[in-house]
């Protein structure tokens, strides 16, 4: 009996207990005094609610209910009470009350008052300190003064029966902080308080005599009786109210322990802890941009009901975007009237993933919030135990109980439900039919679902509004950056350089950052160094390694054969070249897995590319089923490359051997190389041709775009235009029309690249390339044709001619060093599958198209160095490094190491002397200009002495054509001849190379004679001081070299005359008149006023004796007559005066002088000296 027992007396540090005994009159004991001293502060100590209401009551009546209180009344108060008269029975008053109020029935054995009703009296503590002393104490008196009246005893059995409700303000024995139970139990013990009061004033002031008379005629006592009653029942109410709550409380907590026994609430908690992780881990700031989306508000704004659908690829972040999604919604939702009910489901797994699981989050979600549901819920679901054993497990069931509390709920519902292609298949498909089916009766229903772009359910979401989250660098940042905060240890910098590398090869993949981040983090990489290696090369972390395996078994449900299906699959996409298409890739797979399949028919029969695309969805980025053929299946991200190849294996797979799984391992490209050319060599590729006649006799023409026509302007060169752009409106062809089926663009253009890649055993099979590059074979000439036109245009995009090649230039343009070893060993290159001279066509193509380091293995290889170690092959490594010279592409330029070419020639000096082509080569190097050759010839031959002789032996050489002209000179005319001031150079400071200097040819022309035809300079500068003698050696037309230039329409002609006469230490007077008439015969007659100017005044000749065959004599130019046309002095006369009228030119002397001083001043005025 807490509330009316009350707490004992707490003496300790507040007061001090008096042991006298309570006496009465007749001096019997009635109870121990306690002291008043420290009695309010004890109370006041006290903590529980009946102290505290009562220390309030106590309070609000003031000082005079403290006085009436205190020991002295109280002892009073019982004292008058013993003295109250008895009857003739001598019982006390006390038990006439109880007798009274029996008599009245009223069950004294449920007031839990704990009254001695033997010695009533004789116990009572009526003392402030204690709750217990007044409550007795007021019970006493009120049994007491039952007597009375019959009408006030009725009343004062139900203040006693009232009483007991202050025992129950614990509610139930919980204590509970509430305000309305504290505030009517004071107004209670107020009343209790007035009492006491009120009985002790009658008691004081009229006496025990009078004082059941005064209860009678004054109303006081009454009027609180009735007071306390309408308080005890306030208190009743308030009791009771706590307690429904409180049993309330109860009855949800075992619906809720219900509840979450049969909705398997473990799986919900978990989530609830997944979902605060996520909190942390987020960068809400990427997911952001989803708010904006138009379909987003469209869909949030919409009045009816509507599903939404966000689509990403694996670890592209679409759980935290719904989960993103949800908080937002739920904010919004606060601030709507009706406030909409959301309801959030993460599917993770198969378990997660089960339909049942699904709807049973959904329906707790919905009991958590509408209270109002679960007593229905719960009888719904007993009911249906009776006949299920389990309707938790029972989609149908579960779907009925969802469907049913839709009904029922008038306001808006939100379902967010995430990773719907975690399930599995019987799940996902009854869960969207389902969702279908209810939002076409719950009007306020309104769905998001997240997954995986999926085949089967984009089909059955066709016409669900869509977001795809696809890869964004912005977004990549942001999500770096977050989840750096997990490294706050790393330097600014360090945190830059790892923000910088991550963020570009991110690619979307938010799981792939979280998880590199943690390793970096699990390794403690601090150092830069450090750091840089480990971006350098980023392992596969051991964690996403077991996300994608996990992944992969339930993509494949861990069926072998769907394993290994998948692992070809991805194997396929991990190495090909470029995207594939659906069909490509499934066409690739199918022969992987085949045995035996010789035609494309027969390989079509295999094909079955929905179910290649349904396993391995999850490693694939967001294809277009609607286009099968459109080239767009490429791998989410290279971590997945990483680990096909290094973890992903078949499991028990017994169609590949241990190594050659391994070798695939560790040479990926092997692999596909495999396919490949299997596919080209179907019977069908060998047999067909790939263009009808039509099409053949359609590429042999010109190929004009829609866009080139006479009135549209030239195109503008565009570096970032790609070949799709370019040939997006050309004339195309479909091999599949032809029967080549779906692979054979692939395996044609991109077998060689994986051709190129094998540098380990074992090699590709030779007899397959072999058949593969057959010389002058169908099959060679339709994966040519094909190759050259990657994107099935008409037009190709570079030459490809078939009948220039075989295997082995096939081999040494785009097999690996290893492979093109392994076919100048095993191969017989004499077959008819090569070419005849198979080594120099071969290296014609290295030479154009492929590593001239591959020159030097077929050089020196003994079968194919004899076709090479020729004069014939270093005048095509002459010519093509000529040509290579003209070409701008930078990467043509870079993609040569010829200094690897020239250095062959160092193999054949033996050679050069025994076959006598060394003065050949060398003058070919030098009409060539390449003075690599040239150089290492001559260095070559300082210590060779009979090569030194071959390469300076002077013979007339039969003019011989070459690419450079006719070969009709030594090396340095033939340098001279090639305008190669260079070579020229170099060859002139060379020992020995006299007789090459003064070489003349059939023609009787020299060096210089040779120089005249260009009329450079610089080579004149070369020339004249070394060869001093040739200046006035005449050809067999009698023509020198001066008059050579004379006669030459360059206008350099007038710099080489001026080098010739400077540099010439020929007496030009002393010889006779012939040659300078001669020359200024040329230059008047060609009306040269410029050569006649160089003649005359740097050439010194004489132009009066020139042009008049010795007549000499002064003439007076101002008085001359006119001159016939064959006088040439006159001719010249006009030139000079003509260019320097104006000019005070008058006779001082003779004509000579007077020529000589005009053609000085023209020379100055032309050539600025």
């Amino acid at each position: 009996m807490r509330g009316v027992a009350g707490e004992s007396i707490d003496t300790e540090n507040n007061g001090t207990l008096d042991s006298r005994p309570l006496m009465n009159p007749e001096g019997d004991v009635i109870g121990n005094q306690v002291s008043l001293r420290g009695s309010i502060s004890s109370v006041h100590s006290s903590s529980d609610i009946w102290s505290a209401a009562y220390r309030e009551a106590v309070e609000s009546l003031g000082e005079e209910i403290t006085t009436a209180l205190s020991g002295k009344n109280a002892e009073q108060l019982f004292t008058e009470l013993e003295d109250i008269e008895k009857d003739a029975t001598q019982e006390s008053a006390f038990l006439r009350g109880v007798q009274r109020l029996r008599s009245l029935k009223t069950p004294l054995d449920n007031f839990k008052l704990a009254l001695d009703l033997a010695s009533p009296l004789a116990n009572l503590e009526p003392t402030a300190s204690t709750v217990f002393g007044v409550v007795r104490s007021v019970t006493a008196i009120a049994i007491t003064f039952a007597n009375a009246d019959l009408d006030f005893a009725k009343q004062i059995a139900d203040m006693l029966e009232r009483i007991s409700y202050i025992d129950e303000c614990d509610t139930l024995g919980r204590k509970v902080d509430r305000k309305d139970i504290h505030k009517a139990l004071v107004s209670v013990y107020q009343k209790i308080l007035e009492f006491y009061d009120a009985a002790l004033n009658i008691l004081t002031r009229k006496g025990a005599k009078m004082a059941m008379k005064m209860v009678l005629e004054t109303d006081r006592l009454p009027t609180i009786v009735q007071e306390f009653l309408a308080s005890a029942d306030k208190l009743q109410m308030v009791i009771q109210k706590a307690t429904l709550d409180i049993l309330e409380d109860i009855q949800k907590l075992l619906y809720a322990n219900e509840f979450a026994r049969w909705l398997g609430l473990d799986k919900l908690s978990r989530q609830t802890q997944l979902l605060s992780d996520w909190r942390k881990q987020r960068a809400n700031q990427a997911c952001e941009f989803l708010l904006e989306n138009p379909i987003f508000k469209n869909w949030y704004n919409a009045s009816e009901s509507q599903q939404l659908v966000i689509l990403g690829d694996m670890g592209h972040g679409k759980s935290f975007a719904m989960a993103f999604l949800a908080e937002r919604l739920s904010l919004r939702n606060k601030y709507r009237l009706p406030r909409p009910v959301l309801c959030q489901y993460y599917c993770r797994d198969h378990e997660t993933g089960k339909a049942t699981s699904v709807l049973s989050g959904l329906v707790y979600s919905l009991l958590n919030q509408l209270r109002g549901l679960q007593k229905p819920f719960y009888e719904q679901y007993k009911l249906a135990e009776a006949s299920d054993y389990n309707p938790a497990k029972n989609t149908d069931t579960m779907e009925r109980f969802l469907q049913d509390m839709l009904k029922t709920i008038d306001r808006p519902v939100i379902f967010v439900i995430d990773g719907l292609d975690e399930c599995d298949d019987d799940s996902w498909n009854r869960l969207l039919g389902f969702l279908k089916s209810t939002s076409q009766t719950a009007s306020g229903l309104k769905i998001i679902l997240s997954c995986r772009p999926r085949e089967e359910i984009l089909e059955q979401i066709d016409d669900m509004a869509r977001i795809e989250l696809g890869s964004d660098p912005e977004r990549d940042r942001i999500i770096v950056n977050k989840t750096l905060e997990r490294l706050p240890y790393l330097r600014p910098d360090i945190k830059a350089l790892v923000r910088e590398n991550l963020s570009q090869r991110a690619q979307g993949s938010a799981i792939w950052v979280t998880m590199i981040i943690e390793l970096i983090n699990l390794r403690r990489i601090r150092a830069k160094p450090f750091m840089e290696r480990f971006l350098e090369e980023i392992p596969l972390p051991e964690k996403l390694s077991e996300v994608y395996g996990s992944i992969l078994s339930r993509a494949t449900s861990d069926d072998r054969e769907n394993r290994q299906l998948a692992i070809t699959a991805l194997k396929v996409l991990a190495v090909s070249r470029r995207s594939l298409s659906i069909v490509e890739l499934a066409w690739a797979v199918a022969l992987s897995l085949s045995q035996n399949v010789r035609t494309v028919d027969g390989l079509a029969q295999l094909v079955d590319h929905q179910r290649v695309m349904g396993l391995i969805y999850p490693f694939i980025a967001s294809p277009d089923y609607d286009e099968p053929r459109k080239t767009q299946i490429r791998i989410i991200h290279q971590s997945v490359k990483e680990w096909v190849f290094t973890q992903c294996e078949p499991k028990g797979s017994a169609s590949e051997a241990p190594d050659q799984m391994n070798n695939v391992s560790k040479c990926p490209d092997a692999f596909m190389l495999d396919i490949c050319i299997k596919y080209l060599l179907l019977d069908d590729i060998g047999n067909n041709d790939l263009f009808s006649e039509e099409q053949a006799a359609f590429a042999e023409l010109p190929q004009f775009s829609e866009s080139s026509s006479d009135d549209v302007e030239p195109l503008e060169y565009d570096p970032n235009c790609t070949w799709e752009s370019w040939e997006d409106d050309m004339a195309r062809f479909d091999p599949v029309d032809r029967g080549f089926g779906e692979f054979f663009v692939y395996a044609s253009c991109h077998w060689v690249d994986h051709f190129g890649c094998i540098n380990i055993l074992p090699l590709p099979s030779l007899a397959g390339i072999e058949t593969l590059c057959q010389a002058k074979s169908t099959r060679l000439r339709n994966w040519t044709q094909q190759n050259c036109r990657p994107g099935c245009t008409m037009s190709p995009r570079f030459e490809f001619d078939s009948s220039l090649y075989d295997p082995l230039s096939i081999t040494s343009i785009y097999g690996s060093v290893p492979t093109l070893l392994d076919m100048l060993r095993k191969s017989n290159l004499d077959s008819d599958k090569f070419l005849q001279g198979s080594a120099i066509k071969a290296a014609d193509q290295i030479l154009q198209w492929g590593s001239v380091s591959r020159l030097r293995i077929l050089f020196l290889d003994d079968w194919t160095g004899q076709q090479l170690q020729n004069y014939e092959f270093f005048r095509l490594i002459i010519k093509r490094w000529d040509e290579a010279r003209l070409i701008t592409n930078p990467w043509h330029k870079e993609r040569q190491d010829w200094d690897l070419v020239f250095d062959l020639v160092d193999n054949v000096s033996e050679k050069l002397v025994e076959e006598h082509w060394g003065n050949e080569l060398l003058c070919l190097a030098a009409s060539a200009g390449c003075i690599p050759i040239v150089k290492r010839l001559m260095t070559s031959a300082q210590h060779k002495g009979e090569l030194r002789n071959e390469l300076l032996r002077e013979h007339h050489l039969e003019e011989k054509q070459s690419s450079f002209g006719n070969l009709t000179h030594q090396s340095i005319g033939q340098a001279v001849l090639g305008n190669h001031v260079d070579v020229v150079e170099y060859l002139l400071g060379e020992n020995g190379i006299e007789a090459h200097l003064r070489y003349r040819n059939s023609r009787g022309e020299n060096i210089l004679h040779l120089a005249s035809k260009l009329c450079n300079p610089q080579m004149f500068r070369l020339l004249v001081p070394r060869f001093q003698e040739g200046i006035n050696a005449k050809d067999d037309q009698g023509d020198t070299p001066l008059l050579r230039i004379i006669m030459s329409p360059l206008t350099s002609r007038y710099e080489s005359a001026n080098v010739l006469f400077s540099q010439s230490n020929t007496n030009w007077n002393s010889h006779s008149l012939g040659w300078q008439r001669d020359s200024l015969w040329a230059a008047v007659s060609r009306l040269d006023l410029d050569m006649c100017c160089i003649l005359i005044w740097i050439g010194n000749i004489n132009p009066v004796a020139a042009l008049t065959c010795g007549n000499e004599g002064q003439m007076d130019l101002k008085g001359r007559g006119p001159r016939n046309e064959g006088d040439l002095l006159g001719t010249l006369i006009d030139l000079l005066i003509s260019e320097s009228e104006g000019d005070s030119t008058q006779s001082t002397g003779s004509m000579e002088e007077t020529l000589r001083n005009v053609a000085e001043k023209n020379y100055i005025r032309r050539f600025k000296v």
